[in-house]
C-alpha cells in the first residue's frame, strides 16, 4: 500500500491559521500554485481513497465545491457519528483505529494508493513510518502561528528529494520520498 501526502503550507510551516482558516491559500496571486509540479488532478487520478481526520473533513464540507468527486473519502474519528450531508452519502465513511488498522482494512478492500490528509492524521501516519511520499507546496506567506504540518518533537525522518518546481508568483512544490529504515540497510 502506498500512502502519499499532497498538501500546502505557509513558508513557516503552517497548514492553517490557529482557528483552521485556510483563506490565505486561495488568494488570486497563488492560483497558479495548483499548476506547478505534480498537479492536483494528476495526483488524485492515481489515488484509490482519501484518508483524512475529522477536523479536516469538517472544514472541507464547508467549501462551496466537493473536491473529491469520484473518490471514496475515509474520515478517521472515534468520537461519535460523523455528520454526512445527503449529497455525500455513499461517498464518505467513518473508520476508527490505529493507522496500521486503517491500512489493513483498506488493503483488504483492494486499495493500493491512499492520499493522507489533515495535520494530525499526517503526523500519526508519518510517525508510524507509513507515509511513502510527501508533496508539499509552500506558499510565500508567513502566518506566524497556526496548525503545523509537523509537530515539534517528532522523530528525525530522512527524505530523498524527487522534484522541485516553482512558479513566478512564489509557490514552490517539493516532492520527497520518505526513506524508511529498510531503505537504509
Amino acid at each position: 500500500m502506498k500512502c502519499s501526502v499532497y498538501i500546502a503550507t505557509s513558508a513557516d510551516g503552517f497548514i492553517a491559521r490557529p482557528d483552521g482558516d485556510i483563506s490565505w491559500l486561495v488568494r488570486p496571486e497563488y492560483r497558479e500554485a495548483s499548476d506547478i509540479g505534480l498537479v492536483y488532478e494528476t495526483f488524485v487520478a492515481t489515488v484509490d481513497a482519501i484518508v483524512m481526520g475529522r477536523h479536516t473533513y469538517e472544514k472541507v464540507i464547508t467549501f462551496d465545491e466537493w473536491y473529491y468527486e469520484g473518490l471514496e473519502v475515509v474520515v478517521l474519528s472515534s468520537s461519535g457519528e460523523l455528520n454526512v450531508p445527503d449529497s455525500l452519502r455513499g461517498k464518505v465513511r467513518q473508520l476508527s483505529g490505529s493507522p496500521e488498522e486503517i491500512l489493513d482494512v483498506l488493503t483488504k478492500e483492494g486499495k493500493r494508493h491512499l492520499y493522507i490528509d489533515g495535520g494530525v492524521t499526517i503526523q500519526r501516519f508519518l510517525e508510524r513510518g507509513l507515509i511513502d511520499e510527501l508533496i508539499i507546496t509552500t506558499i510565500p506567506i508567513l502566518l506566524g502561528d497556526g496548525i503545523p504540518l509537523f509537530r515539534p518533537g517528532s522523530r528525525e525522518q530522512p527524505l530523498e528529494l524527487l522534484a522541485v518546481d516553482s512558479s513566478e508568483t512564489g509557490p514552490v512544490q517539493v516532492r520527497y520520498r520518505v526513506i524508511t529504515s529498510e531503505d537504509e540497510v
